[in-house]
């Protein structure tokens, strides 16, 4: 068993963790990684080794990576980023057919992902209280304001007067806008959720963000808090969902009041200090689809309090040409 990575990137920490995982049953296993880019690939370069795909937009994209699959024997895809997602849940079965398992969830929950306000109507229906959207002629201030189908905090803006407000605010249809939840009064966690074969939730380990970059968390922490009794009570089961589920909430720092905010089919760039805490998806994941092993309960396998401070590595190529 051979298992790949999609869209690597520099996603290096999620790679080594599959690699070692890999390796403890299947000495001879390999981790790949694929990217438009490779060579430019942090995580390709370190992974066990790689192909270069097409572009996401291109009609070649799936025949490619089945093909790419086949001939190194893998039968695993990972997908890391979320404009892979849909195409690859709607193409699961051609995968299947040639013994390729993507680890991705069925269309319906993604389509509810990608689309904020469906998420914002998706956790309502689930107990899950959200931020108020408004109208935009028909608003509150302040305002926080995202588009409807952004990732990696791309268009997105605090605005606290009406001076801030430009035309392409009330211009562009894909922007929301929402009540503003200071940071002053609220916590805002990634959680990271994990749902079996049958979409029931299995572990989630709440981490505080302390310091974002480039939407992804730099700083942060575990915390055993609220949130996890209230997701084990509100989203025990999320019809569609498998593997890791990454969803981000504000908290009310003396209310204790939960506000879901988004939910991301895949696992998030902060995902590596859940597995250092102990929450370790790329093990259950190869428990349950090579050993097709029942995956108990593990709610309690992670430790509190756990402190992630990123930095920057590098990874050296000798002989670069370019």
């Amino acid at each position: 068993m051979n298992i790949l990575i999609t869209s690597a990137g520099r996603r290096v920490s999620l790679l080594q963790a599959f690699q070692k995982e890999l390796k403890k049953i299947i000495p001879d296993g390999k981790v790949y990684a694929a990217d438009a880019n490779p060579i430019l690939s942090a995580a390709c370069r370190v992974a066990d080794d790689f192909f270069m795909v097409p572009r996401l937009d291109d009609e070649s994209y799936v025949s490619t990576l089945i093909e790419n699959c086949k001939q190194r024997n893998i039968s695993l895809v990972v997908p890391t980023i979320d404009h892979e997602l849909m195409l690859l849940a709607e193409n699961k079965e051609k995968f299947l057919e040639n013994g390729i398992t993507v680890l991705v969830s069925e269309p319906e929950f993604v389509k509810k992902c990608r689309n904020k306000k469906v998420t914002h109507e998706y956790f309502e229906s689930m107990g899950v209280s959200v931020a108020k959207e408004f109208k935009k002629d028909d608003y509150e201030l302040p305002l926080f304001i995202k588009p409807i189908d952004g990732s990696r905090s791309v268009d997105t803006f605090i605005i606290k007067s009406k001076e801030e407000l430009t035309n392409y605010h009330f211009e562009n249809d894909k922007l929301l806008f929402l009540e503003y939840l200071d940071h002053q009064e609220h916590d805002e966690y990634t959680c990271d959720l994990y749902y079996n074969k049958q979409h029931e939730l299995k572990c989630i380990v709440p981490r505080k963000r302390i310091e974002v970059r480039d939407g992804e968390v730099n700083k942060g922490v575990t915390c055993r808090n609220e949130l996890v009794d209230h997701l084990k009570e509100k989203l025990s089961f999320m019809d569609g969902a498998v593997g890791c589920i990454t969803a981000q909430f504000f908290m009310h720092k003396e209310s204790n009041q939960i506000y879901g905010i988004e939910l991301n089919a895949r696992f998030g760039g902060g995902y590596p200090l859940s597995y250092l805490a102990g929450a370790n998806f790329p093990k259950w994941i190869l428990e349950e689809y090579y050993h097709k092993k029942e995956l108990a309960d593990q709610f309690d396998v992670w430790e509190n309090n756990l402190l992630m401070l990123r930095y920057d590595n590098e990874v050296l190529v000798h002989g670069y040409k370019g």
